[in-house]
This record gives structure tokens, C-alpha cells and sequence, in this order.
């Protein structure tokens, strides 16, 4: 069996143009420009490549992009302070702080200081209480972004086994909700489950959000199933320099899934569409305005 390979990036390209097509019609019909705030505190080189990113792509689709960077000796009351004004301003639709922060900022008192409404990211407190209990919520971009290729590729997920591997709040947590919102039976593993390969191999859907290079491997893979790669690592090659891998080994598990997500060109390129994406709900909402179609969970 060959796999099946689910293009991430086209799929985002199309989330892009729904934004697209969504933002038109806002400002010609109601004169609304959907605004989204981005914070980055520090000179961390990884983290300036992604605001960039998400700045180009936020102009692209004909939204309003604010910048602000801070040098990493902010303090936390002059951090707060500017989420304070960007909570208070009615251009900014959605306001993300990219992290991680530096060591003197306590990151959860940042994240809970910005309004849940305008929290695109997800990751405040009442968002993720919400998420919990079902209701609606802003939900974080990464596992968006994975129920949308699981929707379009599987149709309904109801009934379907999906293992988790990973806890974190970002990835792990939010997607084992969604996928319960969906109608899965879901198990969250990690790396310390017992016998993990066993309980993989029971999985319909394997989402890997673990943080370790390549550690799902074929021979737990149940012949058909769709693997959900979340991983992004970097590795060093035999002969020099270095590759990009995911949280599967994507050779041994290609052979036997029905349907993979590749490392890179899967998940990543849905995070920042999603963001875009949560940033049109957050709009809509404000404005007492009808959701974008299949751009929610």
C-alpha cells in the first residue's frame, strides 16, 4: 500500500482564498477590514521568520497587519500595558503574542491578559474551559488545522478510533477535544504510555504531536489508517548539514497508512492559514456577523 498524501499546503492555499473571498465581502458590504495584531518580544531568529511569515500572508489576503517589537528587556507591566490598548482597539480583531517569551515573563499571565474574544492563538484560559465543555471558543490554529485535512479527507469522523500521541496544551490537548467534538473514540498517548506501539496500532487516525524525531514508526500503524504528522525537527545528515523530519518516519509509515500528512508541506503550512482564519471568525463575531463556512471547528 501506498499512502495517499494529504498536500497541506495546497489545502491551506485554498483556507487562504475563503479568508480571501471572506474579507472582499466584508469591506464592500459592511466596511470592515479584519485587523490582526501580532507581539514578538525579543530578537529570537526562528520566531522573527514566523512573524514575517504571518505578516506577508495577513496583508495577502487583504486584512490589516500590526507589528509590534519589543526588545527582550520589556517589562511585564509595559507588556501588559500594550495588550491592554491592542484589547481596547477596535481595528484589531485578533492580537497574538508569538512565543516563547523571555525567561522573565510569565507567559500564562500574558496569554490570559488578552481579551478571549480576540485571542486567536487559543490559548487563554476561557478559550481552552470552553473548548472543554463544547461550546464555542476560539481554538488553536495547529489542531484546526489538522480537523480540517481530517474532515476533507475522511468526510464524517464519526465513529472512528484516533490515538493522540503528545499532551501538550497547544497540539495535544485541543486536538483529542476536537476530535471527540467529531464523534471519535479518543485515547491521548504520550511517551511514557505503556505498550504505545500496541495502542497506535488500534488507531484509525494517528495524530503525532510528541516532539521526538521520526518515533512513530510503520510497524504501528494499522494498514490503512491516516497519519497526522504534527512533528517538526530538525536532524543532522550523515553527510553534513541538516533535514527537516517529522514525529513519524515517514518512509516506514507511508508504506502501510492510507493517508499521510508529509514533513514539511503537511500541518505547518495549515497553523498560519488557521490563524488568518480564526482572526475572520473573531471579526465576524464582533460585528454580530454570521461565521465564515468550513473555516471553524
Amino acid at each position: 500500500m501506498t499512502a495517499t498524501v494529504i498536500d497541506g499546503k495546497a489545502f491551506a492555499a485554498t483556507v487562504r482564498e475563503k479568508v480571501a473571498a471572506h474579507v472582499t465581502m466584508l469591506k464592500s458590504e459592511h466596511g470592515i477590514t479584519p485587523g490582526l495584531a501580532v507581539v514578538l518580544v525579543g530578537e529570537d531568529p526562528a520566531s522573527q521568520v514566523y512573524v514575517r511569515s504571518k505578516g506577508k500572508q495577513t496583508v495577502e489576503v487583504g486584512m490589516e497587519s500590526f507589528e509590534f517589537k519589543r526588545d527582550d528587556d520589556i517589562t511585564e507591566k509595559e507588556l501588559l500595558a500594550l495588550i491592554d490598548q491592542l484589547n481596547n482597539d477596535p481595528k484589531v480583531h485578533g492580537i497574538l503574542v508569538q512565543l516563547p517569551l523571555p525567561a522573565h515573563l510569565d507567559s500564562d499571565l500574558v496569554i490570559n491578559s488578552i481579551d478571549p474574544a480576540k485571542d486567536v492563538d487559543g490559548f487563554h484560559i476561557s478559550n481552552v474551559g470552553l473548548l472543554g465543555t463544547g461550546q464555542k471558543s476560539m481554538v488553536p490554529c495547529t489542531p484546526l488545522g489538522c480537523l480540517m485535512m481530517l474532515r476533507d479527507h475522511h468526510g464524517s469522523l464519526s465513529g472512528l478510533n484516533a490515538v493522540v500521541v503528545g499532551r501538550s496544551n497547544i497540539v495535544g490537548k485541543p486536538m483529542a477535544q476536537l476530535l471527540l467534538g467529531d464523534s471519535c473514540t479518543v485515547t491521548i498517548a504520550h511517551s511514557r504510555t505503556k505498550d504505545l506501539a500496541e495502542v497506535v496500532r488500534r488507531a484509525d487516525i494517528v495524530v503525532a504531536a510528541v516532539g521526538r524525531p521520526e518515533m512513530v514508526i510503520g510497524d504501528w500503524i494499522k494498514p490503512g489508517a491516516t497519519v497526522v504528522d504534527v512533528g517538526i525537527n530538525r536532524i543532522e545528515k550523515p553527510e553534513g548539514g541538516t533535514r527537516l523530519v517529522g514525529d513519524a518516519d515517514y518512509a516506514s509509515c507511508a508504506a502501510v497508512a492510507g493517508a499521510i500528512t508529509p514533513v514539511p508541506g503537511g500541518v505547518g503550512p495549515m497553523t498560519i492559514a488557521c490563524l488568518l482564519a480564526n482572526t475572520i471568525t473573531a471579526c465576524c463575531r464582533a460585528n454580530g456577523l454570521p461565521e465564515p463556512e468550513g473555516l471553524t471547528a
